[in-house]
């Protein structure tokens, strides 16, 4: 039979001291909990084709320091109106190069007049399943991007039959960067995020690039530090699904309430200056376990409670999260 040391609460105490386990909650951040009300906070748009702007309605709101558009949207799209079309009409076909000709048309008028009011500009492409390479180029053609404006990879989720694999999307972050020098940030919500921050050492680049990070909640406490990533770069905390009529965390004048609403972690002066940089965040390197000791905790205050432990730990600090996340 294996022999157990018998400890006190002084000893496990001292022995959690030394493995670096947090018993106490993380001091909370600004940044976590509604930092949208903090006029320190710069807060961006984003928005596709069809939402609704008043331009000279939401430039009254000097606390807006930027606007992502979407651009493009999957594979480029073929516009031979002749021959098969697998299924569809020529009359279809037609209206959907119409519909693709007015959005890039609007795409270009949204980015004139954002420049020219001062707004930091941004786009984004939808990522779908096919080419990762050939859907790269579709988003370069289409947005055109400037040295000092932002790019943005949107990824909505993990299964590879509706969205980009994430194998995929590596690929067309690494396309970015041979063709501009730059890498884009990486827009996802939570679910994903978690994932791709569990599974780094699969995603080297995905993990690395900087988060535009989707959550409709007030507060974020305990979710970061998640993999690479100590913060977000960017937080969608306004949006359709929670914004309507009675309620909403932010309503940007101009708009309706399906608008996206994004707020920095910082200042509009420090966003300016990272804007468009497109540079990977720094790896971390991974914890490493090991076995510390065994044995069995007893007296807790002469209450005779018998508790069967084995501690693992590593060099790096463990949190116990105690917010709801």
């Amino acid at each position: 039979m294996e022999k157990r040391q018998r400890i006190g609460l002084g000893k496990f105490f001292r022995l959690a001291a030394f493995l670096g386990v947090a018993l106490i909650p993380n001091v909370t951040s600004a940044r976590d909990v509604m930092p949208w009300k903090s006029p320190d906070h710069a807060l961006v748009i984003d928005a596709y084709e069809l939402n609704i702007i008043d331009w000279d309605a939401m430039l009254t709101d000097k606390r807006i320091a930027g606007f992502i558009s979407k651009a493009s949207d999957g594979l480029p799209e073929s516009f031979d109106c002749t021959g098969d079309h697998a299924g569809d009409t020529v009359a279809h076909c037609k209206t959907m190069w119409r519909k693709y000709a007015v959005s890039r048309e609007l795409y270009q008028t949204r980015r004139l007049i954002a420049r020219a009011s001062g707004l930091l500009w941004g786009a984004y492409h939808l990522a779908r399943p096919g080419n990762p390479v050939d859907q790269a180029n579709h988003f370069l053609d289409y947005a055109q991007p400037r040295d000092d404006e932002l790019m943005a990879l949107d990824i909505e989720g993990i299964d590879p039959e509706k969205y980009m694999s994430l194998e995929d999307a590596a690929i067309f972050a690494g396309h970015i960067k041979t063709r501009t020098g730059r890498y884009p940030i990486l827009y996802t919500n939570h679910t994903t995020a978690r994932y791709v921050a569990a599974n780094r050492d699969r995603f080297p680049i995905l993990s690395r690039l900087p988060l535009w990070y989707a959550r409709y909640k007030p507060g974020i406490r305990n979710v970061f530090p998640m993999g690479n990533w100590d913060d977000y770069a960017l937080w969608q905390f306004s949006a359709g699904p929670n914004c309507g009529k009675q309620r909403c965390p932010y309503r940007v004048a101009g708009t309706l309430p399906d608008i996206d609403v994004n707020v920095a972690a910082m200042d509009a002066k420090a966003l300016k200056a990272v804007w468009a940089k497109g540079e990977l965040l720094p790896e971390k390197p991974f914890d490493k376990p090991l076995l510390i000791a065994s044995g069995k905790a007893v007296s807790f205050s002469g209450a005779g409670i018998d508790v069967d432990m084995t501690v693992t730990g590593s060099v790096a600090k463990i949190s116990i999260p105690l917010g709801v996340r």
